[in-house]
């Protein structure tokens, strides 16, 4: 049996979208882990780009990650997380592009302005939360945002701590202490052209 090929990266909040939708349908890959500072010649040929996740398939080459997440689910969407109103989709938008823009800015350059933009985001997000961004089970939006908070919260955790939203520091916590986290996050070695494969599933 063949399956897609998934070049990931562990760490990026981009690849662990990825992989979580992938978990979600139970669509098991071949997962290649990469080094974004030694890229293998395998995923530039696939995407010039350079950049991960990418999945390739039998007939294409999914090189967004949140394209990666809409391919799987909607061949497999047991949890229902396309079941959202259009608002979830916009949310996803302006996460992805204003949000993760003021969170590079914050983690890379010390931003402290970009900081406050971030968290006036956040602040948002923690009013939608009940528990989840749209009610009692987490929808497409929730997994694709919540890799993101995740990474501007561990810039500077006792800051972010601090701040005065309970709901979006319980989302994260539920989210980083859950089985699904701990299966996507397994460490992989480097892969090379040769590798034995590695199968993901996310389980």
């Amino acid at each position: 049996m063949t399956y897609p090929i998934l070049y990931s990266f562990r760490r990026c909040p981009y690849a662990m979208r990825a992989r979580l939708a992938l978990a979600s349908a139970g669509i098991p890959c071949e997962l290649r882990e990469i080094l974004l500072r030694d890229k293998a010649p395998e995923l530039l040929q696939a995407s010039p780009k350079g950049t991960v996740p990418v999945l390739v398939t039998e007939t294409s080459v999914i090189d967004e990650s949140l394209d990666i997440m809409l391919w799987a689910l909607n061949r497999n969407d047991p949890e229902g997380w396309l079941d959202m109103p259009e608002s979830g989709h916009s949310l996803i938008t302006r996460s992805d592009s204003e949000f993760k823009p003021n969170l590079d800015a914050y983690k890379y350059k010390d931003d402290m302005a970009a900081r406050s933009r971030a968290a006036a985001f956040l602040q948002g997000l923690d009013g939608q939360l009940s528990p989840n961004l749209f009610g009692t089970m987490p929808k497409l939006a929730d997994m694709a945002i919540v890799t993101f908070v995740r990474q501007f919260a561990f810039v500077d955790k006792p800051w972010f701590d601090a701040q005065d939203w309970p709901n979006l520091s319980n989302w994260l916590q539920d989210f980083i202490t859950s089985p699904r986290f701990a299966a996507i996050m397994q460490k992989h070695p480097k892969w090379q052209a040769g590798d034995a494969p590695t199968l993901f599933s996310g389980q």
